[in-house]
Parts: structure tokens; sequence; C-alpha cells
């Protein structure tokens, strides 16, 4: 499972709450084999919802022996759900984004009272990171809160912090992970395929960088956070 917070991460999910007889909302591509574990643990009823069409296809690749789980394509500020409609909401790696308060919104729409949202994501140490850091948050996309300021950012949006923990230890493998991952899928690139991959490919291995070698595992760690829908949705 090639994703910070790997497997840790469903793995604490599944140790805090219980899925039996629950819908399930998984948010983001990567995350396949975490489905498939909820699956087996009784949920009723697990769909993962990605952006990309790429990702999408490859979703449904990797799950094409799992015909209960459900791939669709749609936006994460514009879930094509009722209110309501699921009990628990997990994203691993896939909300740290620009647009976030309105994702965060559409989760807490779809949520029931009292669902519980299990949210992991790459968080800053510091408020003001050096410059090689900001500049690879930037070029890929991505806008971590300060780890001081989450309890804060998730009550204001009406979620209550029920337990979090520190997957950082799972960065390292991670990043490795990806670098060997991408080198081995250039070699079977076409020429056409490379100019079309090239910048997913620099953005990987600028981040792989950046915390394998100059120093960014100083200032970005990865938490999960298990939280709580206490107010009636509006």
């Amino acid at each position: 499972m090639l994703l910070p917070g790997a497997i840790k991460q469903v793995d604490f999910f599944l140790k805090n709450v219980d899925v039996k007889e629950k819908n399930v909302l998984v948010l983001g591509s990567g995350a396949e084999e975490a489905a498939v574990k909820m699956l087996n643990n009784g949920a009723v009823s697990v769909e993962i919802v990605v952006e990309d069409y790429e990702q999408f296809l490859q979703s449904r690749l990797n799950l094409e022996s799992v015909a209960e789980i459900e791939v669709k394509l749609m936006e994460f500020q514009s879930l094509d759900y009722k209110a309501s409609e699921f009990d628990f909401v997990f994203a691993q790696a896939s909300i740290s984004v620009e647009g976030r308060n309105k994702i965060v919104k559409e989760i807490r729409r779809v949520l029931k009272k009292e669902g519980i949202f299990c949210s992991g994501e790459i968080v800053k140490l510091q408020k003001d990171v050096p410059a090689f850091v900001r500049n690879m948050f930037e070029s890929s996309g991505l806008e971590p809160l300060f780890s001081g300021e989450v309890q804060g950012y998730y009550e204001q949006r009406k979620f209550e912090l029920l337990k979090t923990k520190d997957l950082s230890f799972t960065l390292k493998e991670y990043y490795s992970g990806i670098v060997k991952k991408s080198e081995e899928a250039e070699k079977d690139l076409t020429p056409k395929e490379k100019s079309y991959y090239k910048k997913l490919l620099n953005r990987v291995h600028h981040e792989s960088n950046v915390y394998l070698k100059l120093g960014g595992a100083k200032f970005i760690c990865f938490q999960v956070f298990l939280l709580k829908n206490n107010k009636e949705n509006q």
C-alpha cells in the first residue's frame, strides 16, 4: 500500500471503530487495500471516490476481483451523495490540498450525525517552514496544516478530535518506495509516455529528495486524526 501511513492508518482506524454493518466512503486513490480490509471486517458497503480519470482506471483494475467495492469519479469538493449517507469517511493523504475547506465541509455533509472521519495528513512541524520545503508543497499542490493548529481547525468545523496517531515513521519507506516504483515504471514508458508523465515523475523525485536528502523530515510529519461529527448537518 504505497501511501503515507501505509497499512498502519487503516489498522488504527479499525482498532478504534466497528465498521460492521456500516457504510464507508474512502476518498483518494491508492487505498484499495484499505477498502478491502474494511469490507473483510464487516462493512456493509465501501465506496471509493477519486478525482482523476487515470486514478479511476487504476483503482478499477486493482479491484477487478472485488465486485462489492464500487469506484466512482467525482470531485471531493462536490460529492454526489445525499446528506448523512455514510457512517464513516476515510481519507489517506488525499485532502491536504487547495480547497480543503470545501472538501471538509462536504465530508461533514455526507457523514451521519456522530459519524466518524478518519483523516491521514501530511502536517507541518513548524508554522513557518524553510523555503525548500514550502516550494515542495507548492509544486505538489499540498497545503498542510501546522500540527499546533489541527485540533482548532477541525473544532471550528464542528468536529471533535477523538484520537490521533503519529505515523511519520512510514514516510521514509513511502518516499523510498515511490522513487523505486517510478524508476521501474519509467523503464517501460515510451518516449511519448515519458513526455506525458514528465511533470509527475519530476514531482515524485523532488518530494523524495526533499524528505530523504535535504532534511525535510525535520519539518514534515504524517498524522492520523479520528474525528467525530458532533452537530446536526446543515
